[in-house]
C-alpha cells in the first residue's frame, strides 16, 4: 500500500516535469517567432491593353534581404476593385519563383470605374512568417487606339492611328505613340522615337523599309508605352507589306542531317558495298575450309 502511495507521488512529478517542459518549449517558440524580423515586400504593378484582345497586370514581388533584392515566390496576392469606400474583391494570384504573376482582365467592364471614370485597383500581400504584409494602390484610365491601319499616299506607305477617349469619343492630342514591327525576337521601331498626335488624335508614320516576312506580311504595334494616366495600350496590324520569304526547308530532302528514312542514297550504296565487301572474303574462306576438312576425310 506505501509502494503503491510512492508510485503515485513519481507519476505526478513526473507529468508535472513534462508538462513544465511544454510549456517552456511553446514559451520559447513564442519568444523566437516574435523576435524574428520580417522582411518588407514591395509590390511593382504594370498595366497592358492590347486592342481587340485582352488587358492584364503584370504583377512582380519583391524583398530585400540582407542588403539583397530578392524575388517572393509562391505567395498569394489578392486582387481588389476599390469603388469609392467599397472594395471588391477580383480574385487571387500566385506568384512564381521569380516574383511574378499575371492578372488578367476579358474585359474592362469586369471592373467598375470611380466618379472620374478612374480605374482603382489594389493589390494586397497578407504577409506570412517571413514578410510583412504589403499592398499596392493602382490607379489608371481607359484610353482607345482606333482606325490603326495602312494607307498609301503617292506610292509612299504610311501607318495610321488615333488615340481618343472611349467615354467620350474626343481624340487626345500630344500624346507621343510608338510604331514597330514585330521581329523575331524584339520588335523593331518604325519612323522617329517619338510621334505626337495631333489635334485630332492622329499619328501619321511612314514605312519604307524592305523587311522580310512570311509570305510578305509584316504585323505591325501601336504603342502608348506606360503612360502615367493609362498605362501600356497596344494595336496591332497585319499588312502584307514585307519582301515574302523563299521557302528553304529541306525537310523533305535527303540530306546528311535528315532522319534515318530520308539517309542520302550514296550513303546507302557506298555502306552495303562496303558490308559487302568485308563479308564476301570471309564466306570464301570458310567454304574453302569446309572444302579441305572434307578433302581430308
Amino acid at each position: 500500500m506505501k509502494l503503491s502511495r510512492i508510485n503515485q507521488l513519481h507519476f505526478r512529478f513526473i507529468l508535472l516535469a513534462l508538462l513544465n517542459v511544454v510549456l517552456l518549449t511553446s514559451g520559447f517558440q513564442n519568444l523566437y517567432a516574435q523576435n524574428t524580423k520580417k522582411n518588407r515586400v514591395r509590390i511593382k504593378t504594370n498595366y497592358v491593353k492590347i486592342m481587340d484582345g485582352e488587358s492584364y497586370f503584370d504583377i512582380r514581388a519583391t524583398s530585400k534581404v540582407e542588403k539583397e533584392n530578392v524575388d517572393v515566390s509562391h505567395v498569394d496576392i489578392l486582387v481588389y476593385n476599390e469603388i469609392e469606400d467599397e472594395k471588391i474583391k477580383l480574385g487571387t494570384i500566385t506568384t512564381d519563383v521569380k516574383g511574378q504573376s499575371r492578372y488578367t482582365l476579358k474585359s474592362i467592364n469586369d471592373i467598375k470605374p470611380d466618379s472620374t471614370n478612374t480605374y482603382n485597383l489594389l493589390f494586397s500581400f497578407k504577409g506570412n512568417d517571413q514578410f510583412k504584409k504589403a499592398s499596392k494602390s493602382f490607379s489608371f484610365k481607359d484610353v482607345d487606339i482606333v482606325d490603326a491601319k495602312v494607307i498609301t499616299i503617292h506610292g509612299i506607305n504610311y501607318i495610321t492611328a488615333t488615340l481618343s477617349d472611349p467615354n467620350t469619343k474626343n481624340p487626345i492630342a500630344d500624346e507621343s505613340l510608338g510604331v514597330l514591327v514585330q521581329r523575331l525576337f524584339k520588335s523593331l521601331r518604325i519612323g522617329e522615337e517619338f510621334n505626337n498626335t495631333d489635334e485630332n488624335g492622329t499619328i501619321v508614320v511612314p514605312f519604307e523599309e524592305e523587311l522580310p516576312g512570311v509570305d510578305g506580311n509584316l504585323t505591325f504595334e501601336i504603342v502608348l508605352n506606360d503612360h502615367d494616366d493609362y498605362g501600356t495600350v497596344k494595336a496591332l496590324i497585319n499588312a502584307p507589306l514585307g519582301i515574302p520569304v523563299v521557302h528553304e526547308s529541306t525537310f523533305d530532302d535527303r540530306t546528311l542531317w535528315s532522319p534515318r528514312n530520308k539517309t542520302p542514297l550514296f550513303i546507302l550504296v557506298f555502306a552495303n558495298l562496303l558490308i559487302l565487301g568485308i563479308w564476301i572474303p570471309v564466306i570464301y574462306l570458310i567454304t574453302n575450309l569446309f572444302k579441305i576438312n572434307n578433302a581430308k576425310t
